[in-house]
């Protein structure tokens, strides 16, 4: 291995278990459930008007939290998201599809409470599976505009054999019946998809399985350089490129570089509210 790349895999290495310390420390944050207003019987939902743009659902990976988007959540509410919410896919969940369906129902409900027509999706990981199996698979698409994917194995990743005694785990191996249906036909699929996907991200064998290929899907995909799996939800390049997703017809760019920074975005003030 080239000594350039082997310094590139140090720094993010190192990054990563920075990232994961503070992931433990956030972590009983996000254990509560978050909590929203309910819809009074008969009240009619009035949109923010001129601004707040569509509702974004955050859906957290695999054995993680809400608490992965504290900073996420800060960068859209300083660009004008006035609806953010997360949803928190129970640990004990066995089948993707379970998870799919909530998320379904988490969308009417934030709808409902905004007033909007639409909503965006931003999922990490196993949250990107999620939010494709209910757009491709749920009729999501007539209620999503866009899903943004970070390091979601779209492919099926191989990493971690031993943990294939979680019914989760195996839904995201390649070949999985899950993957399988994903992979089939989804013509008219509405919905825009923008993938992001790390060259250092050890968590997906190989790396471009977080890469969506499918020919019935409007893709763009992203490529994250010197990062890798836990820094896509929390690095401010990143986030600047998930705010060009959401507010544009596609991706600003095909790349971006994890050690470049993006003014504004990691050391936003305030906290979005809950839609």
């Amino acid at each position: 291995m080239e000594l350039a790349k082997v310094t590139a895999l140090m720094r993010a290495t190192v990054l990563e278990a920075a990232i994961l310390s503070g992931r433990l420390v956030l972590y009983p944050s996000g254990v509560v459930p978050e909590r929203s207003a309910p819809v009074r019987p008969g009240a009619d939902a009035v949109p923010v008007a001129g601004g707040g743009g569509r509702p974004v659902v955050l859906l957290h990976g695999f054995a993680d939290n809400r608490s992965v988007f504290v900073l996420l959540r800060r960068t859209l509410a300083r660009h004008g998201r006035a609806h953010v919410v997360s949803l928190d896919h129970s640990p004990f969940t066995r089948d993707l599809r379970t998870a799919a369906e909530a998320l379904g129902r988490r969308v009417e409900e934030v709808l409902e409470r905004t007033g909007r027509t639409e909503a965006d999706l931003v999922g990490h990981s196993l949250g990107g599976l999620i939010a494709r199996y209910y757009v491709q698979r749920l009729g999501g698409d007539a209620r999503v505009r866009t899903v943004v994917t970070l390091g979601t194995p779209h492919a099926g990743t191989t990493v971690a054999p031993l943990a294939d005694a979680h019914p989760l785990v195996r839904q995201m191996r390649p070949g999985s019946e899950v993957l399988r249906e994903l992979a089939g036909p989804a013509p008219g699929c509405r919905t825009r998809f923008v993938s992001f996907w790390s060259d250092l991200d050890q968590i997906m064998v190989p790396v471009e399985t977080a890469r969506l290929d499918h020919p019935d899907l409007r893709v763009h995909n992203v490529r994250v350089s010197g990062i890798g799996h836990l820094a896509l939800p929390v690095h401010p390049t990143v986030a600047a490129g998930i705010l060009a997703a959401l507010d544009g017809d596609g991706a600003a760019t095909d790349s971006v570089r994890g050690t470049d920074s993006a003014e504004g975005t990691d050391s936003a003030e305030g906290a979005a509210s809950v839609a």
